[in-house]
């Protein structure tokens, strides 16, 4: 495979991970959908597959090359590079865009939810009562999700790890959001925010000279807490990797109509018209993390009205959906390339 990639190809591989790394962290926006779209789905979790009990005996044995190789390091690394360099950039970015823009941002993403759901069906013809059955549970699971009342913040390192697990399903598994998740379970700021801050204020501390930090008990809570969080991450990459690899292996037409469900019902999620709701305290004072934002809870959904700001909406939806029939006609060319 990677015989066949090309240095431009390489090049979008990255952009394509920060795409799925800026996609992961935005509530209600799946960055399997990204992987799913861009051609590159299967690949990625026959990639995450591989990290088995062979490769770990190549790896303990010194054989690394070996081990890289088996892997499939070189597209691993890749797209990881591009998802690391989006949590600490791009994603940065979003959250501006968001703060000031946030009908339009969601907008875009409405519109690739909805050329995303497009690419999928459009090839897919295998419709029966099973999967029409498996499509209609997932669209209900995708709704249902959105309507969740979120949960309080829990650090316990425990729990951290379970959340690491679930909130990579976003990745893995096209329509659902890791970090939308992460607000149900009341950690989205604890693990997205507050512990991603602390990890760049001790870089920049220790690139200064500066190892004050050791003594600083609160940041070394927040390092566990991000470290636990990765290994959980990891964990939950590694076994739904194998998992998915399996049901779409032998359950593959039921496994797609569910994720077109799941894809739909998360449109419930990123609608645009939306007021967001945000954690108070009982005498109405709002709840701040940090950074001294004041922590989402939640959102209520209404119906727009015809107005400027409606018009610009809709052409951001119209550009959405465009941004997918991009990565649409790329990914057909690619996969024309390896063939």
């Amino acid at each position: 495979m990677e015989s066949t990639r090309t240095l431009t190809d390489k090049i979008f591989l990255i952009l394509k991970g920060l795409g799925m790394g800026a996609a992961n962290k935005v509530p209600g926006v799946s960055g399997g959908v990204v992987a799913f779209v861009a051609g590159f789905y299967e690949e990625f979790i026959y990639s995450l597959k591989k990290i088995n009990g062979k490769a770990f005996k190549l790896f303990i044995n010194g054989r690394f090359k070996s081990f890289f190789n088996y892997i499939n390091g070189r597209f691993l690394s890749l797209l990881f590079s591009g998802m690391i360099i989006s949590y600490f950039s791009i994603s940065k970015v979003l959250d501006y865009l968001i703060k000031h823009y946030e009908l339009y941002v969601w907008s875009i993403f409405f519109g690739m939810i909805i050329g995303s759901i497009y690419y999928i069906n459009k090839d897919f013809r295998e419709w029966n009562y099973k999967t029409y059955c498996s499509l209609v549970i997932g669209i209900i699971v995708g709704l249902s999700i959105s309507f969740f009342n979120p949960a309080k913040e829990n650090d316990n390192l425990l729990f951290v790890f379970f959340c690491g697990i679930i909130s990579v399903s976003g990745m893995t598994l096209p329509g659902f959001s890791g970090s939308f998740i992460l607000i149900l379970l009341g950690n989205y700021v604890l693990l997205l925010v507050d512990s991603v801050n602390a990890l760049y204020d001790t870089f920049y501390e220790v690139l200064g000279g500066n190892f004050t930090f050791i003594d600083n008990a609160e940041r070394i809570r927040m390092l566990k807490v991000l470290a636990m969080f990765t290994l959980g991450s990891i964990t939950g990459l590694v076994t739904f990797s194998h998992l998915l690899s399996y049901i779409l292996k032998h359950y593959k037409s039921i496994t797609i109509s569910a994720i077109i469900g799941f894809i739909i019902g998360s449109l419930g999620v990123v609608w645009p018209w939306k007021k967001t709701a945000y954690k108070m305290t009982i005498d109405g004072h709002f709840i701040l993390d940090s950074t001294g934002e004041k922590i989402i809870e939640n959102y209520s959904r209404f119906m727009p009205k015809l107005n400027t700001e409606t018009y610009y909406a809709i052409a951001f939806i119209m550009l959405g959906i465009a941004i997918v029939l991009a990565l649409e006609w790329y990914g057909e060319k690619t996969r024309k390339t390896y063939e």
